[in-house]
């Protein structure tokens, strides 16, 4: 497995098992991005079956063969647990023991990168797991501090980085300061250099409308992101603002940037996912890993329909497919 992509299929009672196997269809034979899924055998030697490939479990490197899925096997799921369209505790749970065996292999240097399927917060919360999406998780597993480990939501020819994620709105303004914001903004330019982009220019979003407009609309840019976007240009980072969301996602403005600085949730998905809608990727910067997943839910409507598409999926493993470890955010 040395070199190849680990790709862990997400909540097994959602769309990503058949989403994993159908991007490692497309993939087949591909020496550089055919991966190795991530899960327990039940849950997806149905659809391989269906797509024609033969499981073969793996435990060590091996290179990928022509018709054949390679699997890194995990028992985490009950068979009788297994219900494609239920959201479950016991789902929840399999989500998170996939990413911790796919850690752990690549730590062990059986892999190069993480692709994961999609989870739901609800089934993982719900195994008694403290859950607010990957990167969390990432950091736990990785024994990195959670405010070090930020997502990058990539699509529609955005990047955008989040120094806030998956909590309430107050919750989040109370938590930003200088510090994690400049932290965001760094772990954003380590991501950039790593693609080869060697002098990146980050777009800074503010917290207020138009960044607060020098206090007329709060003084909360004035004594938060002004000072992290001073800190960022003291490190050698060419940063920009703070300014208004608005006008730095307008498109007269936002490809002068490689990547932008989102304070909150809303502020930095919006846009990625009017541009990209399910085709986003979120990749996690941070935790020393190279990590990626889709930016669209579990979709237990459709699950076990074979209806689902897989596009995502594959622009993730592509995305990671063109990075190194080395150049990953220590």
């Amino acid at each position: 497995m040395t070199g190849r992509v680990l790709l862990c299929v997400g909540d097994p009672n959602g769309v990503g098992p058949e989403l994993a196997v159908a991007a490692a269809a497309a993939l087949d034979g591909d020496p550089e991005l055919a991966p190795v899924l991530v899960a327990d055998r039940h849950v997806v030697v149905g659809w391989a079956e269906l797509a024609g490939l033969r499981v073969r479990e793996v435990a060590r490197p091996i290179r990928a063969l022509p018709g054949v899925l390679d699997l890194l096997p995990v028992e985490a799921l009950p068979h009788s647990s297994a219900c494609p369209g239920r959201v479950s505790p016991e789902a929840g749970a399999a989500t998170v023991a996939y990413v911790r065996t796919a850690v752990a292999a690549v730590q062990a240097g059986l892999g190069r990168a993480i692709v994961a399927g999609p989870h739901s917060e609800t089934a993982v919360n719900a195994a008694g797991i403290r859950f607010d999406g990957y990167p969390g998780l990432l950091a736990d597993l990785a024994g990195v501090p959670r405010d070090q480990v930020f997502l990058m939501l990539v699509g529609g020819g955005l990047r955008v980085v989040h120094a806030t994620l998956h909590e309430g709105l107050a919750d989040a303004l109370r938590r930003l300061t200088p510090e994690l914001i400049t932290s965001a903004g760094l772990a954003a330019a380590h991501y950039l250099h790593g693609i080869g982009i060697g002098a990146p220019r980050i777009g800074v979003c503010g917290i207020n409308p138009h960044a607060g407009e020098h206090g007329l609309f709060g003084n909360e840019d004035e004594g938060i992101t002004r000072p992290a976007v001073a800190a960022l240009r003291a490190g050698g980072i060419d940063a920009d603002g703070p300014l208004g969301a608005d006008l730095l996602f307008a498109p007269a403005r936002r490809d002068e940037f490689h990547a932008h600085l989102a304070m909150y949730h809303d502020q930095g998905h919006i846009p990625v996912k009017a541009l990209a809608g399910r085709r986003a990727s979120a990749v996690s910067l941070g935790a020393g890993l190279v990590f990626c997943s889709v930016g669209h839910g579990a979709a237990f409507d459709i699950a076990g329909s074979g209806r689902a598409d897989p596009s995502a999926v594959l622009d993730a493993i592509r995305l990671v497919g063109e990075r190194k470890p080395a150049t990953v955010v220590p």
